[in-house]
């Protein structure tokens, strides 16, 4: 199994980033993915959750409404579309397959 993050960086707050995951190594199609975050100091979290045909997610209360999680089976990629983003939001960011593989990890920092 192979997670490659991508999209991270430098943004102001209010701005926006899309975080792409590109899987492979198994069948994307069958499996649920989620993104979760780690921010300095404290635990990684959950930030949201996709099913596998993508016509369910779930997300964490303090990004509900700014972020948007999605995929696309045909190319094995899971994104998360990231708006309004808050100073707050600054953390690693993480995909992960609901067979329990994590990415490497991108870096969002979130600052003027």
């Amino acid at each position: 199994v192979q997670l490659v993050e991508s999209g991270g960086g430098l943004v102001q707050p209010g701005g926006s980033l899309r975080l792409s995951c590109a899987a492979s190594g198994f069948t994307f199609s069958n499996v649920a993915m989620s993104w979760y975050r780690q921010a300095p100091g404290k635990e990684r979290e959950l930030v949201a959750g996709i099913s596998y045909s993508g016509i369910l997610t779930n997300y964490a209360y303090s990004v509900k409404g700014r972020f948007t999680i999605s995929r696309d089976n045909a190319k094995n990629t899971v994104y998360l579309q990231m708006n309004s983003l808050k100073p707050e939001d600054t953390a690693v960011y993480y995909c992960k397959t609901g067979l329990g593989d994590w990415g490497q990890g991108t870096q969002v920092t979130v600052s003027s």
